[in-house]
């Protein structure tokens, strides 16, 4: 059985920064391309930041040079360092995995997710 659980979330004011970690269990991520999504309230889920199972990163444009996706194969964790917060960065964030992912920004790419854990950021 497979379980992602992310933490890390919570209120901070812009500028400041959090870091996301995302647990998994039943999944070797060293197999997957992990990635972050983030769904802000009335608004699609969108694709943040991925990793592929050969650490090569990519970003959406509005989080180059802020985000930082990193993951600990031997810990099976992902991570997402997130610095220079803003308003506009205040969402539910999913943690994802996916075994053979084309397209990185599509949802249904992904087999497995998270609950999400929630960042506020305010001005």
């Amino acid at each position: 059985q497979v379980q992602l659980v992310e933490s890390g979330g919570g209120s901070v004011q812009a500028g400041r920064s959090l870091r996301l970690s995302c647990a998994a269990s039943g999944v070797t991520y060293s197999r997957y391309t992990m990635a972050w999504f983030r769904q802000a309230p009335g608004k699609e889920r969108e694709w943040v930041a991925s990793i592929d199972n050969d650490s090569r990163t990519t970003y959406v444009d509005v989080v180059k040079g802020r985000f930082t996706i990193t993951k600990d194969n031997a810990k099976n964790t992902l991570y997402l360092q997130m610095n220079s917060l803003k308003p506009g960065d205040t969402a539910m964030y999913y943690c994802a995995a996916g075994r053979y992912v084309a397209d990185r920004l599509r949802l249904s790419e992904y087999e497995y997710w998270g609950h999400g854990t929630q960042v506020t950021v305010s001005s």
